[in-house]
C-alpha cells in the first residue's frame, strides 16, 4: 500500500516511478488518494480523516489481494498517517510499514515530536531518508531509529532530498535514487 505525500497525489511522477520500479521486482502497489487530494483541495484533511482513509485502504487492499502480504506506508505525509493509524490500533493484515521520506519535522526546524507515536507501532518499519532532506535531519533520525530498536531499519540515500532528487554533481539521477529505494524495499521485505 502506497499513500501519497501532502502536496501531490497518487498519480504524481514520483508515485508512478516508485510503483514501476517495485513492479519490476515483482512487488505490486496499491495506491490510493486522501479525500482532500481527490477533491482537488491543497490543504490536507484533519488527522482523524487521514487515519480513517488509511484504514479503509488497508481493508480494500486486503479484499482485492487476499493472498498477498501487505506492507503499508507511503511518501512523507502518507507514511506518517499510516504509522499514526498503526500506533492507535494495529492495521489488520499489515506486516510492516515503509516510509519514503518520513517527515520528522517542519522544513529546517529540527525536532522529533512527530515521531512520538512510532514507539506504539508494533510491526517492523523501514525508513528511507535522503541526506539532504529538509524535513528529517539525520542527526535526529539516526538516534530515533536506535531508540526504536530492532523494529526500525534506516536506509540513507546519499544526496537525496525529501523527494529523493539528487544533485547533478553526484553523477546520479533521481531515477537511480528511486531504483535504490525499490531495491532496498525489496531486500528488506524479503527478510520479514
Amino acid at each position: 500500500m502506497l499513500a501519497h505525500g501532502a502536496g501531490a497525489g497518487m498519480r504524481h511522477e514520483f508515485m508512478e516511478n516508485i510503483s514501476r520500479e517495485l513492479a519490476s521486482r515483482g512487488i505490486a502497489t496499491f495506491r490510493y488518494q486522501f479525500p482532500y487530494m481527490e477533491a482537488g483541495r491543497k490543504r490536507p484533511d484533519v488527522p482523524n480523516r487521514l487515519v480513517a482513509t488509511v484504514r479503509k485502504g488497508v481493508e480494500t487492499a486486503a479484499y482485492e489481494a487476499p493472498d498477498l502480504p501487505i506492507i503499508a506506508g507511503g511518501k512523507s505525509l502518507g507514511g506518517r498517517m499510516t504509522s499514526t493509524a498503526a500506533a492507535r490500533e494495529p492495521l489488520r493484515g499489515v506486516s510492516a510499514i515503509a516510509f519514503l521520506g518520513f517527515p520528522l519535522h517542519a522544513p529546517n526546524r529540527p525536532g522529533d515530536e512527530r515521531a512520538a507515536h512510532l514507539h506504539d507501532v508494533t510491526v517492523p518499519m523501514l525508513f528511507l531518508q535522503g541526506t539532504r532532506d529538509a524535513l528529517a535531519s539525520l542527526d535526529l533520525m539516526r538516534p530515533l531509529c536506535d531508540r526504536l530498536g530492532s523494529k526500525a531499519t534506516l536506509h540513507v540515500v546519499e544526496g537525496g532530498d525529501h523527494s529523493f532528487n539528487v544533485p547533478k554533481r553526484s553523477n546520479r539521477t533521481t531515477r537511480d535514487a528511486i531504483q535504490e529505494l525499490a531495491t532496498e524495499i525489496d531486500r528488506w521485505a524479503a527478510h520479514l
